[in-house]
């Protein structure tokens, strides 16, 4: 039995389980459009999930800060411990469809497909992707599917993988390559098995410090006012309920602000909460470091350090990025902060360009 769906134009159609190939004209063999067809890079996370389609470059160009842009589409959560693997599958075909569309493009034009999802932590999640992939496009599409760090980390070094990558949004991850392609990495287990320096631990951690005040267990903290106000609630009471009300990472995340602006006002427990949140983000970093080598036998060899994430931008005061950094740099003086100039899904795309091309240049060899 069929399983036809129609997305932004183009039929996406499936027979017990299985892609039905569609008939259309090669456009990345006959050079339409102006360009040698397309290449899609992906960054799903548990917050949204962005896709941008890029044209195909020659493997002669070098990649720059502003590569083409197509288009881009945006999409929620693809994390399949989050939102289940239907939901998550939807949500991958869809936003590509969507890119796809907006440039104006089909997937008979896709040379290539990079995706950096969340969730991604061991190859069985990697096949299982892959496989999702395999029934959407042609069999000469090349198919890479990694954990959304990597697309992080190429977004910084332009598709290159090497130093380290930290990420602290909803949740967090440090993820790091060695020149030899050793790779390790540290955190991003969920919140349940402790990633206390995410977005979801900071916030989870003040709405434990309101209960802790109200019943007597913990001091009094600007947090219950400042939290209160921002969820229109009248009293810690009623935080219980709104928070098995709907228990999503991405929803008590979004109290980050919250808890940063009461630190900036000197509350000794938001403080505290943050404090802790840069040492952890500086563990996980130090770790990756230290099991790759990264700084060289003296620990004061040179290496990127790209940082990313809402926890991590230098737009407050108290600036959790610039103090990880801190952290870091006390015990390995070479890392460097890389900002990327260009965003993950871009990295991933970039991340796709960089594997044909060493493919190529293996094969020629």
């Amino acid at each position: 039995m069929k399983n036809h769906r129609q997305r932004n134009g183009e039929i996406w159609a499936f027979e017990n389980g299985q892609n039905e190939e569609l008939e259309a004209h090669d456009h990345y063999e006959n050079g339409e459009d102006g360009y040698d067809g397309v290449v899609l890079g992906l960054d799903g996370g548990t917050t949204s999930t962005v896709c941008v389609c890029m044209p195909f470059l020659p493997f002669s160009e070098t990649l720059s800060t502003s590569p083409p842009i197509l288009a881009r589409a945006v999409a929620g959560c693809s994390n399949h411990n989050s939102t289940g693997e239907s939901s998550a599958r939807d949500t991958l075909e869809d936003v590509m469809a969507e890119a796809l569309s907006k440039a104006g493009s089909s997937r008979s034009a896709v040379r290539a497909v990079c995706l950096g999802i969340s969730g991604v932590n061991h190859p069985t999640d990697q096949e299982r992707v892959l496989s999702w992939l395999r029934k959407i496009f042609p069999g000469h599409v090349k198919l890479y599917v990694h954990n959304d760090a990597l697309a992080a980390l190429a977004s910084g070094t332009m598709g290159k993988l090497h130093g380290c990558v930290l990420i602290a949004g909803t949740g967090c991850i440090s993820y790091g390559i060695a020149q030899d392609g050793r790779e390790a990495r540290a955190s991003g287990a969920g919140p349940v098995l402790g990633d206390w320096g995410s977005g979801y631990g900071i916030a989870a951690q003040a709405l434990t410090a309101i209960i802790r005040a109200h019943d007597g267990r913990g001091p009094q903290t600007m947090l219950t006012d400042k939290i209160l106000k921002a969820l229109d609630l009248s009293s810690p009471d009623e935080l219980i309920g709104w928070t098995y009300a709907d228990p999503s990472w991405a929803r008590i995340a979004a109290l980050v602000p919250e808890v940063v602006a009461c630190a900036e006002a000197s509350d000794e427990v938001a403080n505290k909460i943050l404090l802790h949140a840069v040492q952890e983000l500086a563990l996980s970093v130090k770790a990756v470091v230290h099991r790759l080598g990264l700084c060289g036998e003296d620990r004061k060899g040179s290496f990127p350090v790209v940082m990313v994430g809402g926890v991590l931008e230098a737009n407050k005061n108290w600036d959790i990025g610039k103090e990880v950094l801190k952290c870091i740099q006390d015990q390995f003086p070479g890392a460097f902060p890389v900002r990327p100039q260009v965003e993950p899904a871009v990295g991933a795309a970039l991340l796709a360009l960089n594997n044909m091309k060493e493919s190529r240049e293996n094969c020629h060899s």
